[in-house]
């Protein structure tokens, strides 16, 4: 079943089965075909804080440009950071492999890391994380906003949920060609992957603010702009790494964008 997590009496995580014990129609970690854990995945879950009275980030209405809040200090570019830094301590009490967290482009824009050996164990992380910092929220005025594109159309990144992930012949193989094929074979399935990548997709893959198109499918060497990011590491090491699948978005259900992402590696012929 679910790795358990001591969620200080907040509640327990448990997979939804049907009566008879056969997986709950939304069950989405139950479609994941990784039996021997084979695969890595490392997500990034960006999320905007929201001020509970303007219903706008906190911080807004602010006069300063993308850029300026990305991985910033001072009162002037940071909002936030004792919420996410209280979440962060949190994930770690509850022994959830946090890797890390940052402030995004936008003001009041957030994001944490988190990284688990099997994809169901990733999912697990990132659905116990999410519920942690919703919890945070309730007596602070503020709420956690996973829309992919809560400032509408406005020159503002919306927010993703990069899948970093691998299985032993992305980590070992050492060939480009390897690398490509793998990338290729998400090319014949570009539907079957934005129809689990999360609703209002087409507002923030638009192919700016760091997206590529909803439409086209690309992957290229540290291209923040393609569908697939191939690390510059995983080339530097000599093409033994990970792929960065940057299409799913901030309310993606991660069970159903890694069974997916597994399902379409396991077509590549190599």
């Amino acid at each position: 079943m679910v790795d358990s997590y001591e969620v200080f009496g907040l509640g327990v995580m448990s997979e939804v089965m049907n009566a008879d014990m056969t997986p709950h129609v939304t069950n989405g970690r139950a479609t994941i075909d990784d039996a021997d854990d084979d695969f890595l995945f490392g997500f990034e879950q960006e999320y905007f804080i929201m001020d509970s009275e303007t219903k706008l980030p906190i911080g807004f209405p602010h006069h300063g440009s993308q850029g300026q809040y990305y991985c910033a200090v001072g009162g002037q570019n940071t909002f936030g950071r004792s919420l996410v830094e209280e979440h962060a301590d949190l994930c770690i009490e509850a022994g959830l492999n946090f890797e890390g967290i940052n402030q995004e482009v936008a003001c009041g824009q957030w994001e944490f890391q988190l990284f688990a050996k099997g994809a169901k164990k990733a999912g697990d992380e990132i659905w116990v994380a999410r519920y942690l910092l919703e919890r945070l929220t309730e007596d602070k005025g503020m709420y956690i906003e996973y829309h992919p594109k809560p400032l509408g159309d406005t020159d503002w990144n919306g927010s993703g949920m990069h899948a970093n992930f691998s299985n032993t012949t992305l980590r070992t193989c050492g060939k480009r060609e390897v690398y490509e094929t793998i990338c290729e074979a998400f090319r014949p399935f570009v539907k079957e992957h934005i129809d689990v990548y999360g609703a209002d997709n087409h507002l923030r893959l638009t192919g700016k603010h760091e997206t590529a198109s909803i439409h086209d499918f690309s992957f290229g060497v540290s291209d923040r702009g393609a569908s697939i990011r191939i690390p510059i590491g995983a080339v530097e090491k000599g093409w033994k790494g990970w792929l960065e699948d940057r299409r799913p978005n901030s309310a993606a259900d991660p069970y159903k964008v890694a069974a997916r992402i597994i399902k379409t590696v396991k077509t590549a012929k190599y």
